[in-house]
């Protein structure tokens, strides 16, 4: 069992490697990020909680969704021993269960990148912002729209500086599975400032 109330940046790399399931597609996590709440000045909660964050502050375990770009839907684990906003950013995975359902929602795309990226990700699993909210648990359930999170095989590690963050930028809470072919690429943000202050 996977434990959610551990703060974000612990549960993160306890992420990597894990079997996630929503309907009938699975996915071998291989890269997420932490987001530690109010704390984080680079994580939706900084600003606290707001209509559009509610299922942020809600309970851990949770799924929440947010729009990126106006045109992504990309899913976080809400985490943490108290409703303060964090969650850990599911990045990038390996479909290993539904690969038919997965290419169908991403035709034309090889299927080591069918996964490869938060929008990606979430537009294989086709959730929309309706998702947010929906609890996840620890095997599969009998309910097949259920979300399930379990432990998979152990892999090595590796970790550096979130993606597209043009605050708190050094902070190295991107965690991903080490040589894995569906990672996605590292981005730097255009918006950072050099010697601006990065929290």
């Amino acid at each position: 069992m996977i434990d959610v109330g551990l703060p974000a940046v612990e549960l993160a790399p306890l992420l990597v490697g894990a079997l996630f399931s929503d309907g009938d597609i699975t996915v071998r996590l291989t890269e997420v990020e932490a987001y530690a709440g109010v704390d984080d000045p680079a994580s939706h909660a900084w600003r606290g909680e707001r209509p559009a964050t509610a299922a942020l502050f809600g309970e851990p375990g949770s799924l929440y969704c947010y729009r990126s770009h106006g045109l992504h839907i990309c899913g976080n684990l809400v985490c943490g021993p108290t409703p303060d906003g964090s969650a850990v950013l599911f990045r990038a995975g390996e479909v290993v269960d539904g690969l038919a359902t997965a290419r169908l929602r991403r035709p034309g795309v090889a299927d080591v990148g069918l996964a490869r990226g938060p929008g990606n990700l979430g537009r294989m699993f086709g959730w929309s912002l309706a998702d947010s909210g929906r609890l996840v648990v620890g095997e599969p359930a009998a309910d097949p729209s259920a979300l399930s999170l379990r432990p998979g095989e152990p892999v090595i590690v590796a970790s550096g500086p979130r993606v597209g963050v043009s605050v708190a930028y050094r902070r190295p809470w991107r965690f991903w599975a080490d040589g894995d072919p569906t990672v996605s690429a590292y981005r730097r943000s255009p918006r950072i400032v050099e010697g601006r202050s990065d929290w």
